[in-house]
């Protein structure tokens, strides 16, 4: 599951700056694949989409900040 959670991280991190590239500057990084047209593109949307869900259902147990337990 180690293997899983380093990928969705990978791929939150891509979205994200991905978000904030198109927010300061208008360009995205789908248009390297050529746009959203480009089922590469569409596949890599779908994957940071699903990484996403992955991490709000599984983060808390494994975050040391956010797990039962925690002071802060």
């Amino acid at each position: 599951m180690k293997g899983l959670h380093v990928i969705a991280w990978i791929l939150l991190v891509v979205g994200g700056l991905n978000w904030g590239l198109y927010a300061l500057t208008g360009w995205e990084v789908g248009s390297l694949f050529g746009g959203m047209d480009a089922g590469i593109s569409k596949l890599i949307y779908v994957l940071v989409g699903l990484a996403a869900v992955y991490e709000l259902f599984t983060h808390k147990k494994g975050c040391k900040a956010c797990g039962s337990g925690s002071s802060m």
